[in-house]
C-alpha cells in the first residue's frame, strides 16, 4: 500500500498596507454606517476587522438635514443624513479616549467646506493618539466656488490633497465621489498631489418622489444612493482607478457578501469597506472576512494580494 501524504492546509495571508499604514486583513468598516465605532462593539468583533473608519467630522457641529432623510429604494438606500457628527472637539474630548481600547485601526474621516477647513481638522488630527490614518471626504460643496463639490473638479481635488498631506504625517485616504464624467482623471490628479490612497465609490446622486403625498420622499429632495443596486458601477470605476494610479484602492460600494468583496478584490482593490450591509446586519464586516479567507484557502490562495486579476 502506497502511503500518501495529506496536504497541509495553507493559513491564507490576509495582512495588507496602505500608504505605511499595516491592516491584518482587507475588511474596513465603512464611514456613515459604523457611527464612532463603539456603537458595534455588541453586535461583532471590532477587533478581528481590519479598521474602522469613523463618521464625517467637521469643524464645528453638524445638525444634519431635516426628516425624512431616509428612504429605502429597490435593492439599495436613498440618504440624506448631511453629515451630521458632533464636531472634531467633542470627538477627540469624549469619543476617542474609548476608542483607544480598541485593538483595530482607527481612521477618521473628514470634511469641510473650504481647503482651509480640510487643512485645520487634519491638523487638529495630526498627533492624536489612536488615530492611525485619515479619510477625506471630497464629495462636500466648496463654499467658494458657488457650491460645487471638490470632488467634481480636478483642481480644486488636488488642493485639498495637498493641505491635508501638509498638516499631517497620517497616511491619507482620498474618498472619491462617483458623480464626475471621467473618475481617473480625478484619480491621477489627487494621487500627484500626494494622496497616500484612494477609496472609492462614494454614493451616487439620486430621488424618490413619494406618490401617495406627491412630493419628494426625502425632505432634501436629492440623496445619496448605496447598497447593492451601485455595485456594478462601483466596481467598474474600481478597476478604472487601480489601473490609472500606482497608489493603493479602496472599494467600496454595495459589498454584502464574500462574493461581493472577493470581485472588488480580484479588480485590483487593496481593501473593501462594508457600508449600507452593516445596517441590515451589522455582522456583516466579520462574515466577510470569513468567506474571504474560505475561499483561499479552498482556492489555495496563499496571500490576498494574489487575487488580483491581470490587467
Amino acid at each position: 500500500m502506497i502511503n500518501q501524504k495529506k496536504s497541509t492546509p495553507i493559513s491564507p495571508d490576509l495582512s495588507i498596507s496602505i500608504g505605511g499604514l499595516g491592516l491584518k486583513n482587507p475588511v474596513l468598516l465603512a464611514s456613515g454606517t459604523c457611527g464612532y465605532g463603539m456603537e458595534l462593539d455588541d453586535l461583532l468583533d471590532l477587533d478581528q476587522i481590519g479598521g474602522i473608519i469613523i463618521k464625517g467630522l467637521s469643524i464645528r457641529p453638524r445638525p444634519g438635514n431635516s426628516p425624512p432623510r431616509l428612504v429605502e429604494t429597490p435593492c439599495g438606500l436613498l440618504n440624506s443624513i448631511g453629515l451630521e457628527n458632533m464636531g472634531i472637539e467633542a470627538f477627540l474630548r469624549d469619543k476617542l479616549p474609548l476608542l483607544r481600547n480598541i485593538k483595530t485601526p482607527l481612521i477618521v474621516n473628514i470634511l469641510g467646506n473650504s481647503v482651509e477647513e480640510y487643512f485645520e481638522m487634519a491638523r487638529r488630527l495630526d498627533g492624536a493618539e489612536g488615530i492611525k490614518a485619515i479619510e477625506v471626504n471630497i464629495s462636500c460643496p466648496n463654499v467658494k466656488a458657488g457650491g460645487i463639490a471638490f470632488g467634481t473638479d480636478p483642481e480644486t481635488a488636488a488642493s485639498v490633497t495637498h493641505a491635508v498631506k501638509k498638516a499631517t504625517g497620517l497616511p491619507i485616504i482620498i474618498k472619491l465621489t462617483p458623480n464626475v464624467t471621467d473618475i481617473t482623471e480625478i484619480a491621477r490628479k489627487v494621487a500627484s498631489a500626494g494622496a497616500d490612497a484612494i477609496s472609492l465609490i462614494n454614493t451616487l446622486l439620486g430621488m424618490a418622489i413619494d406618490i401617495k403625498f406627491r412630493r419628494p420622499a426625502l425632505a432634501n429632495v436629492f440623496g445619496g444612493l448605496s447598497g447593492p443596486a451601485i455595485k456594478p458601477v462601483a466596481l467598474r470605476m474600481v478597476w478604472q482607478v487601480v489601473r490609472a494610479v500606482d497608489i493603493p484602492v479602496i472599494g467600496i460600494g454595495g459589498i454584502s457578501t464574500p462574493d461581493d468583496a472577493l470581485e472588488f478584490l480580484m479588480a485590483g482593490a487593496r481593501a473593501v469597506e462594508i457600508g449600507t450591509a452593516t445596517l441590515i446586519r451589522p455582522g456583516t464586516a466579520e462574515e466577510v472576512l470569513t468567506g474571504i479567507r474560505d475561499y483561499m484557502k479552498t482556492n489555495n490562495v496563499q496571500n490576498v494580494k494574489n487575487l488580483r486579476l491581470p490587467a
